[in-house]
């Protein structure tokens, strides 16, 4: 748990701190860099700032985790309404400097209208966390249908990249780029149809049609590094200036993704990640339709200003790519959307794998639910009521961002079984950049085992018995695990790597 500023005294300074930095200030006679006209103090939220409290809902499953917030299935007790509900950890924000992004989202999202994207209801905010109730898309998240698939089918890939086509469409058109358009971000609604999520990344353009206010605006360097690792364009990692083909070059990552059931440039680490994405190194399987193949080439072209969507005759070419023949971009969300795979329940005679991702109220909020928080009441007075501390993570299933801490990133992850004399369990295999190597529960989301580091080979080395069976050894203890995807020695290779930077 986060660490609270002492006393009554020390939560009401960093409140009225916060309340100070977050005050949405504007000028009506000034005009911000795109010569938009400000929003006055009196302006009205579409979405308006509520006075409610976190114990007006009944909290649910976790949707999500972010680098300072978590998303949560919330529905309001006296109007029923169901949200996906935002909470964000305001000491985080204030220690990262991350005030100025949390506005800029919530004046986007207020400002963007478009059935393909998330709309936000209103705000709220008590001593610890900022609240937004965002829509909340039963469907889950696109990335969910890929993985309970295995890839889709080129009709079904053709309906989904075709609505997010027309939702990328509008937001450029206001002037925005997402900045991490990836299937965790594209959500569906209880129907089935694509909505845009997280705008966190976002940057307006010079030109924008949203209004931006002075102190709520992202990085002023255009060529600041955000997104996920696996959609990051080349531009981006030689520090170039943010443009639209960004998210162009996301969107092709996508529909590859799609179809094959795995990003284009995934790799062990970040730094193979990149060293791919530099070298545009492009395997398309050979089931890939010549049509799916060209247009994806076409978004993944090195010169931004190439891709379709964001040359001078805007998302035309796009549009009118033949792997898009057939759309009905008029009535594109009348049209019936595929049938979606439900999530596959884990049975387990184990109480350790028992599924429980549902969310206690009691750690969020002031605490004025209580003090237990569901683990025996260990929790101390100054934690109680208090956001669990949220951890960074740009390349990989935002589940496992709870297991890292600020500016900690994933170099190796995979799902293997844990090889003992009776049983053979599923734990996910986690190695990062600390260095840090543990396994973790995969149904419940705990850590079950963390393997004490060494840079000396005398009391951390793997050996490698066969391409998908290989044992962490330490002076303690041997654990043998079996990975299906055969990445014995990725894993041996990764580890001694850490060892000798």
């Amino acid at each position: 748990m986060l660490a609270l500023i002492g006393g009554e005294a020390g939560n009401n300074n960093m409140e009225k701190d916060f309340d100070s930095k977050l005050r949405i200030q504007s000028n009506s006679s000034s005009s911000n860099g795109g010569g938009n006209v400000q929003r006055s103090k009196s302006f009205a939220f579409r979405a308006p700032q509520e006075s409610f409290t976190i114990q007006d809902f009944e909290l649910g499953k976790i949707y999500g985790v972010g680098s300072y917030s978590k998303v949560v299935r919330a529905r309001k007790k006296d109007t029923g309404m169901v949200y996906a509900l935002k909470i964000m950890d305001k000491k985080f924000i204030t220690k990262e400097n991350k005030t100025a992004y949390v506005k800029l989202e919530r004046i986007v999202l207020d400002q963007l209208d478009h059935p393909g994207i998330v709309r936000l209801f209103f705000t709220f905010q008590d001593t610890f966390s900022l609240y937004m109730a965002l829509e909340s898309c039963e469907g889950g998240e696109l990335f969910d249908q890929i993985t309970r698939k295995g890839r889709l089918s080129e009709d079904e890939a053709r309906f989904y990249a075709a609505e997010v086509v027309d939702a990328l469409e509008y937001i450029h058109s206001m002037g925005l780029i997402h900045r991490d358009i990836k299937p965790e971000n594209l959500l569906l609604n209880t129907e089935g149809h694509i909505k845009i999520a997280d705008f966190g990344s976002v940057k307006p353009m010079q030109d924008t049609r949203i209004t931006v206010l002075p102190n709520a605006a992202s990085d002023d360097k255009a060529c600041t590094f955000v997104g996920t690792a696996a959609y990051v364009p080349p531009e981006v990692l030689n520090s170039s200036p943010a443009t639209f083909g960004n998210d162009l070059w996301a969107l092709g990552c996508t529909l590859y993704q799609m179809l094959s059931g795995t990003s284009p440039f995934k790799d062990a680490s970040e730094w193979l990640i990149f060293q791919r994405i530099i070298a545009r190194d492009i395997r398309f399987p050979a089931y890939f339709s010549e049509e799916a193949r060209d247009l994806i080439d076409r978004l993944l072209d090195i010169d931004p200003s190439r891709r379709p969507g964001a040359g001078p005759d805007g998302y035309t070419s796009l549009k009118t790519h033949p792997f898009f023949r057939g759309v009905d971009w008029k009535n594109l969300r009348a049209q019936g959307p595929p049938k979606m795979a439900s999530e596959q329940k884990v049975h387990s005679s184990d109480s350790d794998d028992v599924h429980d991702s549902s969310w206690n109220p009691t750690h969020i909020g002031d605490g004025s639910a209580g003090q237990n928080d569901g683990n025996g009441g260990s929790a101390s007075s100054s934690e109680a009521g208090h956001v669990t501390r949220l951890a960074s993570i740009d390349s990989f299933d935002s589940k496992w961002q709870q297991f890292l801490e600020p500016g900690e990133s994933v170099l190796m992850i995979s799902m293997v079984k844990k090889i003992q004399k009776l049983t053979n369990k599923k734990v996910q295999l986690i190695l990062t950049n600390k260095p840090k190597l543990i396994y973790v529960n995969p149904s419940k989301l705990v850590v079950k085992g963390n393997i004490i580091w060494s840079d000396s080979p005398n009391d951390l080395n793997v050996q490698v018995m066969s391409p998908s069976h290989f044992k962490i050894c330490t002076p303690k203890k041997v654990l043998s695990f079996e990975d299906a995807k055969q990445r014995a020695l990725q894993w041996k290779k990764a580890i001694e790597a850490l060892q000798n930077r």
